[in-house]
């Protein structure tokens, strides 16, 4: 069922489908998907509608939230920025998980709690991870507390990027990356301990 408005290819409309959609998080499931409305990913004209960073986060946090991901685009014309964002089969994997449970806002801080963290458990143990810079103009640096996401404190994780591809590394307690303004860093937390 479409749990928000319809979308529209600017940034204020896909904060405020993400920020809806959020509230409907326990009804989500298999069977029964929260749809914040379709990708606005390659319908942007030259300096209108969404940037490159912001189609990326869109198509990330869609992925985590479970939302189908239906385009909204002509396929006839995608451009190959595009292409490469909606044929990213890391991400998409997160979206198609059979545990089907929707990610959720986790953390929330910085200034108007622009630097998020946004998190849910997928059916091999593993966390998916969306660390999120909603500031306009500021980098930010976020950190992923395994508390946040629901590992241990103390927990021994492997990290890896879902947009470059890499395993980061094992990391203990807490993930931390520079995140562009509108932009995400998109990985899975596996715990190895």
């Amino acid at each position: 069922t479409q749990s928000t408005w319809d979308i529209k290819d600017v940034w204020i409309s896909v904060m405020h489908n993400l920020d809806e959609n959020n509230k409907w998080a326990k009804y989500a499931g298999p069977g029964a998907w929260n749809d914040p409305d379709m990708l606005e990913v390659g319908v942007s004209l030259p300096n209108i509608g969404l940037t490159q960073t912001e189609q990326i986060s869109h198509f990330s946090l869609w992925c985590l939230i479970k939302a189908p991901l239906i385009l909204g685009l002509d396929v006839r014309s995608v451009s190959d920025d595009a292409m490469a964002i909606i044929t990213n089969t890391e991400a998409i994997a997160i979206n198609q998980d059979p545990l089907g449970a929707q990610g959720t806002l986790r953390k929330a801080s910085g200034l108007f709690g622009g630097s998020q963290v946004w998190a849910g458990p997928l059916d091999s143990g593993a966390i998916a991870v969306v660390l999120f810079n909603r500031d306009d103009l500021l980098e930010a640096t976020i950190t992923a507390h395994w508390t946040d996401i629901g590992l241990p404190h103390g927990a021994l994780a492997a990290v890896r990027d879902l947009w470059r591809h890499q395993e980061l590394g094992d990391f203990t307690g807490s993930f931390s990356a520079k995140v562009a303004p509108h932009g995400v860093v998109f990985v899975t937390v596996t715990p190895t301990s």
